[in-house]
């Protein structure tokens, strides 16, 4: 036994405890804390589902809008990036599921399926890593008061509700040049426009897109609440 672990189990027998009592405690905690994440991860999965079917009955453009995203945001801030790419990955099922994607999976239906699920587990991914990078640059920069890590928090937010939006609209226009560029030509001549790139631009995404970036802004401070309550609970 090295003396870091007989000091260890003296300190332990000092507050009346035994090293099996303390790894019981330590069980126990992880055990509550596997339930609150499971749960919090359900509740917000459900979220997901319930914000973009409600979101399928508002179009501008071709499109229905994504209010998905700030609960993507939330979670992947609350419980990692790989948690962010599952609620994105449950909001591009969603959208496979609920017909929104359907002209484009008469086209190409494994090149739809491969775009709608990437772009939503990618934006929630994104999200995810950017709000960990900026919130633990905050946190070391914090000043005594905290206020350095409240910036730093805020400044993550932010910067991982931008990301979202641009993510999902990015990976999905990348994948629209790469399976449907034939259709989208076609569509794009039959709405008058000359050039592919602008009516993808602006007839394709440009409404979404400006609408879900602002929202997710505008929310920022929404979005840092939640974030804080489910830090608390």
């Amino acid at each position: 036994m090295t003396n870091s672990s007989a000091r260890y189990i003296l300190l332990l027998r000092r507050i009346g405890l035994e090293p099996s009592d303390s790894r019981k405690e330590l069980n126990m905690e992880k055990k509550r804390f596997d339930t609150r994440t499971l749960t919090g991860m359900a509740l917000l999965t459900a979220v997901v589902v319930i914000l973009q079917l409600l979101g399928a009955f508002v179009r501008f453009g071709p499109f229905s809008i994504s209010l998905v995203l700030i609960p993507i945001v939330v979670g992947a801030a609350l419980y990692g990036a790989a948690a962010g790419a599952w609620f994105g990955f449950v909001f591009g099922m969603v959208v496979l599921l609920s017909g929104d994607a359907a002209a484009f999976l008469v086209v190409n239906p494994l090149g739809a399926i491969l775009v709608v699920m990437l772009k939503g587990a990618l934006a929630g991914l994104c999200s995810g890593l950017v709000y960990k990078a900026l919130g633990n640059r905050g946190e070391k920069s914090a000043m005594p008061a905290g206020d350095g890590k409240k910036k730093g928090v805020d400044l993550a937010v932010i910067a991982a509700a931008v990301i979202c939006p641009v993510v999902n609209t990015g990976v999905f226009l990348l994948g629209c040049l790469i399976f449907f560029l034939p259709t989208i030509s076609e569509w794009a001549a039959a709405m008058g426009f000359e050039s592919v790139g602008r009516y993808m631009i602006l007839g394709l995404v440009g409404g979404n897109f400006i609408f879900e970036l602002l929202f997710n802004i505008v929310l920022s401070p929404v979005i840092v609440r939640l974030i804080k309550v489910g830090r608390n609970h």
